[in-house]
């Protein structure tokens, strides 16, 4: 272990350095997310989509995985829910990310889809999801590399450098960013902002410079990171200048209206998964996260009186059970309206269901007990062969989820054979199609 530097000068007030760089806009996630190089019009007219959604208080696990694995498994409840749509998905039971134990019950939830192990405790920093890896690559042939949705605010998507990605919570806010266009007056002023950007990330990378001089070489690490990402963001904003200039789609549909009551879970989803469908049919992003977050609260769904996330915390009692059932229940209808939405759409001679891997599931196996082994995992649509339950590991011996990411980067055309703890490029008897 090398020596601890040791300085004489007088320390760095890191506010007064972001201050004077005028940095305040640096640090805003969904500029990062929600900016992109404008697409060229000879790029593939029907590309690969990809689509996250999870539920962090998980589903209960014998409503969800099949007694058999293969073909011709018996549909569970919750299956059941998805009607005509089984040759459309498969489900996966015995996966897992590898030491997922926690700072608490829930810390799971921050790696779902990065796979980083021990979240939230001493010396945790969270890795990129695949979402945003996804975005990193396909990002430039589309306005927004990657929308990132929520019913909570909070989500699962992580830049390379650690850092969550906030939630967008309004579907009415989220539909006028997608499809309604500014004055020229508000267009002017959006370019200005971006211009004023760029100016102010010069600033910041050369004030930084001069701050380099008085750095450790752990510091200095840590600063060529954050410049990196300065110079990612600068590039980003440069290129968001041709999306500013061009017009949005235009849809012949109204104005959505955010749903009032705070604790319409089923609403807020439905209504989401709405605008992820026209999202996706207008080829304004090609990557989509949503997460699905319970409440302290008693949902608003007929035959539910208790506090959602007491009753995730069942302790085996049949009737909390039962009555779990009915809101995870609701939770399946809406996804398979989802479903069948993005099958009816036709694009290219295909349904955007087939253009689309929709990966559904929880980062918990048993919320009851906060067990994070065993995840409820379902993928649909994308180019693979559905119409089973796969096996993958058993109880005890999980396999990495990792191994299921890998294929659906490469579904989205990523060349790479490993991420996060992935110990495999596939899940075995899990192909796509030819």
């Amino acid at each position: 272990m090398h020596a601890p530097y040791v300085t004489t000068r007088q320390p760095i007030a890191r506010r007064s350095f972001l201050r004077g760089a005028g940095a305040a806009l640096i640090s805003l996630p969904l500029l990062d997310a929600m900016t992109a190089p404008l697409a060229r019009a000879d790029e593939n007219k029907s590309p690969p989509r990809f689509v996250a959604a999870c539920a962090t208080l998980g589903f209960h696990a014998p409503f969800f995985f099949p007694e058999k694995s293969g073909r011709d498994y018996e549909p569970t409840p919750y299956l059941q829910k998805l009607g005509d749509l089984r040759g459309d998905y498969t489900v996966f039971s015995g996966l897992s990310h590898p030491e997922q134990q926690g700072n608490n019950g829930h810390a799971s939830e921050l790696t779902w889809l990065t796979g980083a192990q021990r979240p939230g405790l001493a010396g945790f920093r969270n890795t990129i999801s695949l979402d945003q890896m996804i975005a990193e690559t396909l990002g430039p042939q589309t306005r927004y590399p990657c929308l990132v949705l929520s019913t909570s605010g909070r989500s699962m998507s992580w830049t390379a450098s650690g850092v969550e990605i906030p939630g967008e919570t309004s579907a009415a806010k989220l539909f006028k960013s997608l499809f309604i266009s500014g004055t020229p007056s508000e267009m002017e002023a959006e370019l200005a902002q971006i211009r004023r950007g760029g100016s102010i990330l010069d600033t910041v990378q050369g004030q930084a410079k001069k701050l380099e001089q008085k750095l450790g070489s752990d510091d200095r690490q840590k600063l060529e990171e954050y410049l990196q990402s300065v110079r990612q963001l600068e590039s980003r904003l440069q290129q968001s200048e041709g999306w500013t200039k061009r017009p949005k789609p235009t849809l012949d549909v109204p104005l959505p209206k955010d749903v009032a009551d705070r604790n319409d879970a089923i609403g807020k989803q439905r209504l989401m998964y709405e605008m992820i469908v026209l999202a996706l049919q207008t080829d304004s992003t090609r990557t989509l996260t949503f997460q699905l977050s319970g409440m302290n609260a008693v949902p608003v769904i007929p035959g539910v009186k208790n506090d959602w996330h007491n009753l995730s915390h069942h302790g085996k009692d049949p009737e909390k059970i039962e009555e779990l059932r009915v809101i995870e229940e609701a939770e399946f209808d809406v996804f398979a309206e989802f479903l069948a939405r993005l099958k009816s759409v036709k694009e290219e001679g295909q349904s955007l269901l087939d253009r689309t891997a929709v990966l559904f599931g929880s980062n918990l196996g048993n919320a009851s007990s906060h067990d994070w082994h065993n995840v409820p995992t379902l993928l649909a649509g994308g180019a693979f062969r559905h119409g089973q339950h796969i096996a993958a590991g058993d109880e005890k011996n999980n396999a990495s989820l990792g191994n299921l990411f890998v294929q659906i980067a490469q579904h989205m055309q990523l060349e790479i054979d490993r991420f996060g703890s992935s110990t495999s490029g596939s899940i075995t008897g899990f192909e796509a199609k030819s």
